[in-house]
């Protein structure tokens, strides 16, 4: 199921937007039949570019109704290298743009700089974009996810980068941990009063920020890190490579998280909201750079950041950290299982140590403080992660307790089934990385009899993943397959282009391909909106990202991307925008200037994309999402 994510700052924000880059001035034409006068029209395509051997879609998105409309595909030198008409229209978009239009390029292979120009019905030039090799297209954009992860660090790791990163949040190394406060409502982050300590301090210096504001979460951690580290095993990423450096940055800080000895997981680093008579001054009241809560001391919240943890020490733990926390570390010991041995098998002692106390009966599912930013409630998918992923590193280290881990695994992914849930891959869901590990695991070990749900099964679920959305593609203008009039298209947009290329790389079978295409296609640029939602990738991209980091450190002038490879939730349902976007922060910079809404003639199908700092709703940069984009395009080369 789709989940709401209650995240950031008191306040909102109107509307605004980049200069759309949208191409030539649209233009008459002239000649044009005087039973059907041209209209104009827009046309959208992957901004960054297309791989040469893999499908080529771009849309016409039009005024009004046409017939025939004659497209041509223009190298750099302006020769025509293809050329057509459209056919039916895929649908209406909004009652301004009644119907949109399919251009198939796929037969052009020829690598170069490219554009599309439509005449006649209609009219219109589509920015450039690039056909190449598909290793040098999505290579790229994966590095540049990276940027982002390396952008978001906390503590003394921090990397300069474009945002002239700082050192921050050195106190975290003694941090105090403390109790639950309770909260005002069931559904907000106000708390009634100050949370009191618990008797302890922890080290959890390091990390990454979630989102756009700057508390830590394993919440958000855990799913980040097993897909980094994934990208990196899958993609053969080398010991010294920026990939691998990042995922072990948050594999070292979710170590941190883990006390073995103690038997406690500490889930968050920071308190969200204060109190509502400012008495108590929590992360989300005060936009700032990070450093400057070092030297804070009038906000002792802010200084000394409270650590909450997940459960008494001892107790069983929530079964979705346990879950894909135990996903990390059997992850961490896949990785090192060939290099470094003892290191490998420390990290699947952790894992099978958190694994073991999964609360296998829980009620609300432990998520944040409070709940409501994140409010998860599925479960056995992650144990199927966890135990999927303890599979496969006792297999690589010919651990004895393997067999009982692959067979845990399947339990919970037999039972996941019995669900009934519906949901695709992202951070609330992991059970196409449950199936598709699950799947190599049973392979490599023959295939054995007794399992709850044998490889056969695991792939049958992991393609109806895919076929479901591909029916809800099938149908849709712009050949999304998530939906994105409730909330976080953009997660699972890329979570569907991931899965469809672990689905490819487990079984072979091709036939999917194009869907997996049309996912990222409309991340980056083939959508209503005609915008990228990749921080500095493609002509039109987010600019003015809901997040403190890119708002305070970054360009706003449109001369530099603000914080490089971040994805931004993207458009989600209009009534998340009502009541409009709310005043500015004291300190945040406004942006875009003069608050202009360059995107509101193209909110449609119940779906709405701002892009302004404070519109948290469709362009706050997060963890989860961009894990989610580094996975899928490290899969595509």
């Amino acid at each position: 199921m789709t989940h709401t994510r209650t995240r950031l700052f008191r306040g909102g924000a109107p509307a605004l937007a980049t200069a759309l880059a949208l191409g030539a001035t649209l233009l008459q034409a002239p000649w044009a039949p005087a039973a059907q006068a041209a209209t104009t029209g827009q046309i959208r395509v992957n901004q960054v570019g297309y791989a040469d051997s893999g499908a080529k879609e771009a849309f016409l998105l039009s005024k009004a109704a046409v017939t025939g409309a004659a497209w041509k595909l223009l190298d750099a030198s302006g020769a025509t290298v293809a050329s057509g008409t459209t056919g039916a229209s895929l649908g209406s978009w909004n009652t301004a743009y009644p119907a949109v239009y399919l251009i198939d390029f796929t037969g052009v292979k020829a690598g170069g700089s490219y554009r599309i120009q439509v005449s006649g019905a209609a009219t219109g030039t589509s920015p450039a974009f690039t056909i190449g090799g598909a290793p040098a297209l999505f290579g790229g954009l994966a590095a540049d996810a990276t940027t982002f992860f390396q952008s978001q660090r906390d503590g003394r790791g921090t990397v300069p980068g474009q945002l002239a990163r700082k050192p921050a949040h050195l106190d975290d190394s003694s941090a105090a941990v403390y109790n639950w406060p309770a909260f005002t409502s069931s559904d907000g982050d106000t708390i009634k009063s100050a949370p009191t300590k618990a008797g302890t301090t922890v080290d959890v210096e390091g990390g990454w920020f979630d989102a756009g504001d700057y508390l830590k979460f394993t919440e958000t951690a855990s799913y980040a890190d097993a897909t980094l580290q994934l990208a990196a095993r899958e993609s053969g990423a080398a010991p010294d490579s920026a990939l691998r450096a990042e995922a072990q940055y948050g594999l070292d800080w979710l170590d941190k998280m883990w006390d073995e000895k103690t038997r406690t997981l500490y889930i968050q680093v920071g308190l969200g909201s204060g109190t509502s008579n400012g008495s108590v001054v929590g992360d989300h009241d005060v936009w700032r750079l990070p450093e400057k809560d070092d030297a804070d001391s009038a906000h002792p919240f802010l200084k000394n950041r409270p650590v909450f943890r997940a459960a008494a020490p001892g107790a069983k733990i929530s079964p979705n950290q346990a879950g894909r926390i135990a996903a990390d570390f059997a992850l961490g010991a896949q990785l090192y299982a060939a290099t470094d041995v003892a290191k490998a098998k420390g990290y699947l002692d952790a894992a099978a140590q958190i694994y073991a106390l999964a609360d296998t009966a829980p009620g609300t599912l432990v998520t944040t403080v409070p709940h409501a930013y994140y409010p998860e409630d599925s479960w056995q998918d992650d144990l199927a992660f966890g135990g999927a992923e303890l599979a496969l590193a006792g297999q690589a280290l010919a651990d004895s307790r393997t067999s009982g881990w692959l067979s845990q695994g399947a339990t919970w992914a037999k039972a996941y089934d019995a669900t009934g849930n519906t949901d695709t891959l992202n951070m609330y869901d992991t059970a196409a990385l449950a199936q598709a590990e699950l799947a190599r695991a049973v392979k490599a070990a023959g295939n054995p009899g007794g399992l709850a749900i044998g490889y056969d099964a695991l792939v049958a679920d992991l393609k109806a993943q895919i076929t479901g959305a591909k029916a809800r593609a099938d149908r849709d203008p712009f050949h999304m397959g998530a939906v994105y009039d409730d909330f976080d298209a953009d997660s699972h947009a890329l979570g569907l282009a991931a899965t469809t290329r672990l689905y490819r790389n487990l079984t072979g079978d091709t036939s999917l391909n194009r869907f997996g295409v049309q996912q990222t296609d409309w991340i980056l640029g083939a959508n209503a909106w005609g915008t990228s939602m990749m921080v500095g990738e493609g002509s039109t991209f987010p600019h003015c990202t809901a997040g403190q980091l890119p708002n305070l450190a970054g360009s706003l002038d449109g001369a530099r991307p603000v914080q490089l490879g971040a994805i931004v939730n993207g458009p989600n349902g209009s009534g998340q925008f009502t009541g409009g976007l709310g005043d500015y922060l004291t300190g945040m910079r406004p942006c875009p200037a003069g608050g202009t809404d360059a995107f509101s003639a193209f909110t449609g199908h119940g779906s709405t994309y701002v892009d302004d700092v404070r519109s948290w709703q469709s362009s706050e940069p997060a963890l989860d999402m961009t894990a989610s984009a580094l996975l899928a395009f490290s899969l595509s080369g």
